[in-house]
């Protein structure tokens, strides 16, 4: 495996993962800024929000191949390289969550100017790059990830899961099917990275604060409604 080949492509991963597809989206759709919605992330939830369901949806899937392809490129530019392909579908990762391209200065309270990068949890991606590593992946961590979603009714436990699944997924390849054990490291790492951003939604899902979205959320809204319906009263 050439040394270069594999650096080329972990940069070329970052960038990939950089592209904003939701900030692009959103802003053709509906002349928003997704940024500025909801959580202010970039990925497929917080797109629904901004502008529907479509949006939502489209934004997903090519932040899902984007992660895909981040490691088809090293697998074909390494020949098959396990751990280029694990490092470059983590950078897709990391470059959705800290775009290059969203990118900006901002001063903090000290008067010290620092970088700061915009992006997504990660969820799509981590998908994405799990379904390059093996093909059949999607089929377990999307439906298992849909039924946590629309069962818990939060996005940031979802998302949190799919680092998770990836693990089991690929552990149960390697004991039973003699799979990649460098797989396994990538299911490590992506969990690592999504409960990294994932830090303030943790922190509300511990106060019971976190957004919910879903049947949950209408429930909680028509509770609140007759709750605030019976003080009027």
């Amino acid at each position: 495996m050439s040394v270069v080949l594999a650096v080329v492509s972990v940069v070329v991963a970052y960038f990939l993962g950089s592209i904003p597809f939701g900030v692009i989206i959103v802003r053709v759709m509906s002349g928003k800024d997704v940024r500025e919605v909801g959580s202010g992330r970039t990925g497929g939830t917080n797109a629904m929000r901004a502008a529907g369901i479509s949006a939502g949806l489209l934004t997903a899937l090519l932040d899902i191949l984007k992660g895909t392809f981040a490691v088809v490129l090293a697998r074909t530019l390494t020949g098959g390289g396990h751990w280029a392909e694990v490092i470059a579908g983590a950078m897709s990762v990391v470059g959705h969550n800290y775009s290059l391209f969203l990118a900006e200065r901002v001063t903090d309270e000290t008067g010290r100017t620092r970088l700061k990068f915009g992006g997504g949890a990660g969820g799509a991606p981590s998908v994405g790059a799990a379904s390059g590593l093996w093909g059949w992946s999607w089929l377990i961590i999307v439906p298992v990830g849909a039924l946590i979603l629309f069962g818990v009714g939060y996005a940031s436990v979802a998302t949190l899961s799919a680092g998770l699944i990836a693990t089991v997924i690929f552990a149960v390849r390697a004991i039973y099917f003699g799979g990649p054990w460098e797989y396994v490291a990538y299911g490590i790492i992506i969990f690592v990275l999504q409960v990294w951003a994932l830090r303030p939604n943790i922190q509300r899902l511990m106060n019971g604060t976190e957004r919910l979205i879903g049947w949950r959320a209408k429930r909680r809204e028509a509770k609140l409604a007759a709750q605030s319906g019976g003080q009027n009263k």
